[in-house]
């Protein structure tokens, strides 16, 4: 286990039982992202006239609680939807109906149970919204062309990957695998554990992630940044307000790091824009700014429901059983492939 987890989750322990509360006086929510019966983009929306924004002792917006992002809209408009921004009310239904019962009942085929892996209790991922993309500039609803640095970069990282097995070493599998970065900056949501717990003071803005237990600290306090000689991998991020706003800038990643899409860590800036509108939801909206990437930024959106929580340990390690026993499985596929046998149909 990394140390710095260990230390940023003792930090935001610190600071949930040093700061007070200011939303401890408002009635507990009643919905969660769980149970919702709307899209999240629609609770996000939801206007109540005797709803106030409430207010943090030192008088900032509190957006304090735990919060979640769950829900299975993509990235990208999917091809099938070109010219539709939105969903119908129908549509969003069977598609919010197909997500809940995707794994309720098991494939008979033996590959594709593996490949559907847990069951409808251990999967969390949330309802579609009703837009058709979490982009919303460009009004594609795509991501925009890649410049010819761009290509280039992507066009070298396809040729090293191709050099290479899909488990020659621990260093091929994917970060996520490795228990080293998942969810990231934007936190795009994954099957499950897509649960933050936001916790503010003064100076500091908390967001402990509950899947593999990171912890961002966002200073308030304008200090600059660390610069590209300490790259992290969620980036170095620095908060201000801008009204009920919480705006963070986000730069300096570490060159490994992986995103749902193609980029540059060289010049990588993510703005993400934090607006509490009612008890139960948070406008949440990220805008990616990298200029050796893609001839224009882009933006997306991704709510924040309230959750029941609470959050729990997410226990993953670096060279835990699971990556020892995947090296293992292809170490057995490379000795069936010599002696003639045919591999199992790979599912990853």
């Amino acid at each position: 286990m990394r140390l710095d987890r260990i230390g940023g989750g003792l930090v935001l322990a610190v600071l949930t039982a040093l700061t007070p509360l200011a939303g401890q006086t408002q009635p507990p929510a009643t919905t969660s992202a769980r149970s919702g019966p709307a899209a999240p983009d629609e609770a996000a929306k939801a206007v109540d006239k005797n709803w106030k924004m409430p207010k943090t002792p030192w008088g900032h917006p509190d957006i304090q609680g735990i919060w979640n992002n769950g829900t299975t809209t993509p990235l990208e408009r999917p091809a099938d939807l070109a010219d539709r921004e939105f969903l119908s009310k129908e549509e969003w239904a069977t598609r919010a109906k197909e997500s809940a019962n995707r794994a309720t009942n098991r494939p008979d085929d033996p590959d594709n149970d593996l490949a559907l892996a847990y069951d409808n209790e251990w999967w969390d991922r949330g309802t579609p919204l009703l837009r058709t993309s979490l982009i919303v500039d460009p009004p594609n609803g795509k991501l925009p062309a890649l410049t010819p640095e761009g290509k280039k970069v992507v066009d070298e990282r396809a040729a090293a990957r191709a050099k290479r097995g899909y488990a020659d070493s621990y260093t091929d599998r994917p970060l996520q695998e490795r228990c080293l970065l998942y969810h990231g900056v934007p936190p795009f949501p994954t099957g499950y554990n897509n649960n933050y717990q936001i916790v503010q003071t003064p100076t500091h803005v908390a967001i402990r992630y509950e899947m593999l237990a990171e912890t961002r600290m966002i200073p308030l306090d304008g200090r600059p940044h660390f610069g590209p000689k300490v790259p992290q991998w969620m980036g170095n991020s620095r908060g201000r307000w801008e009204g009920d706003t919480l705006v963070v800038e986000t730069t300096d990643y570490n060159d490994k790091a992986t995103f749902r899409f193609h980029a540059d860590h060289r010049s990588l800036k993510v703005i993400e824009r934090f607006t509490r509108t009612s008890a139960d939801a948070i406008d949440y909206k990220f805008t990616v700014e990298n200029p050796t990437m893609y001839t224009s930024s882009f933006t997306a959106i991704l709510p924040l429901v309230k959750s029941e929580g609470p959050i729990y340990e997410y226990a993953c390690h670096e060279g835990n059983i699971g990556l020892a026993n995947v090296l293992r499985g292809h170490r057995y596929e490379e000795r069936q492939a010599k002696s003639g046998k045919a591999p199992r149909k790979r599912t990853n």
